[in-house]
């Protein structure tokens, strides 16, 4: 049995905040304001997988009113969010992604995100794609207020 899920991630961009994407903390003046690191590739991958499982999202099994969550390592989340759909039977077959994002330029970190996220996986660096885009100075993400990303996941049982 194949399932597909689909995740959205945002957050706004913040000074005196780390930038953490895709499990790598990236140089840049501005960072990410949440409850946990507040990495919103791997959010939004962690909402996909869990959808295709149909396991709810990543605020209801890592809740943002939570002091366990709290600064999080969003790593954990993925490596929790796939021991999770693993009680159901499911293994990650792989991810589509996308990075919206005005600055940094994501495209040359992307090798190192898939490279990360893999490791925490378990899976072929192969499995996990990432794509990055702007929103070509329009709206939140193009006056650099924020920035998202979308996800599908496929999983097997």
């Amino acid at each position: 049995m194949i399932r597909v899920g689909m995740g959205y991630d945002v957050h706004q961009l913040v000074p005196g905040r780390e930038l953490w994407m895709g499990g790598i903390k990236l140089d840049h003046a501005l960072g990410l304001l949440g409850h946990s690191d507040a990495d919103v590739l791997i959010h939004a991958i962690c909402d996909a997988i869990l959808g295709a499982a149909n396991m709810r999202d990543i605020g209801y099994h890592f809740p943002d009113t939570s002091a366990e969550t709290e600064g999080m390592d969003s790593k954990i989340i993925l490596k929790k969010t796939i021991d999770l759909i693993a009680t159901k039977g499911y293994h990650l077959v792989n991810i589509d992604a996308t990075i919206c994002a005005e600055r940094p330029k994501m495209n040359p970190h992307i090798p190192a995100m898939q490279q990360c996220m893999a490791q925490v996986i378990g899976c072929d660096v192969d499995a996990i794609s990432i794509k990055a885009t702007t929103t070509e100075k329009l709206g939140f993400t193009g006056r650099e207020e924020g920035i998202s990303a979308y996800a599908v996941a496929l999983i097997s049982k």
